[in-house]
């Protein structure tokens, strides 16, 4: 990963743990069994990428360009998305472990999360119109202050979420997952 530029590349079984990566773009790359956790990727800019069955846990991505990235079976756990620009930000997830990640303030309109482990994920202030979840996880995911409508919770499980702090107007919840909009009201429903 010396040169600066890499455009449809392959990377495979790369292991740069704790390493500093930056001031480098990727373009149509595919990154296949490595292992960047803990790595600095500051300042990168990474453009029809995709990530699959990698480590990142702890990934570093102050200033980095995420467009159109997309993650598969991957460790992300710890991640704050919120560091990365803003400019046609737009990640996909499939499989992965988000436990810990923060979107907070992010416009992330129909981002897709399916099959995702998505522990304390940080959603405040974030744009998740017409988002899926398809069978996630979000137990103790933050949610406030969180444009969620038309986002898709059908086959989500564990999430709380208050809809007078999170506007959510034909947002989509299964009748087992109600709870998780009452709990706040402390009521009983049998």
């Amino acid at each position: 990963m010396e040169d600066l530029l890499h455009i449809n590349k392959t990377f495979e079984k790369v292991v740069a743990i704790g390493s500093s990566i930056q001031h480098k773009e990727f373009e149509g790359c595919i990154f296949k069994h490595c292992d960047f956790s803990n790595s600095d990727f500051s300042n990168n800019t990474f453009l029809d990428c995709e990530f699959i069955d990698c480590n990142l846990s702890m990934w570093q991505v102050a200033n980095t360009s995420l467009q159109s990235v997309f993650f598969k079976k991957c460790k992300v756990l710890g991640i704050q998305f919120q560091s990365c620009t803003d400019f046609l930000f737009q990640v996909n997830f499939e499989d992965c472990i988000l436990d810990y990640a923060s979107f907070a303030n992010k416009k992330m309109p129909k981002t897709k999360f399916v099959s995702c482990s998505m522990k304390e994920v940080n959603f405040v202030g974030t744009n998740l119109t017409q988002a899926v979840f398809d069978h996630c996880n979000l137990e103790n995911a933050i949610f406030n202050e969180t444009q969620l409508a038309g986002a898709d919770f059908t086959t989500a499980v564990h999430y709380k979420i208050n809809p007078e702090f999170n506007p959510m107007k034909k947002a989509k919840f299964s009748t087992a997952g109600i709870m998780g909009l009452l709990e706040q009201y402390d009521i009983k429903i049998e």
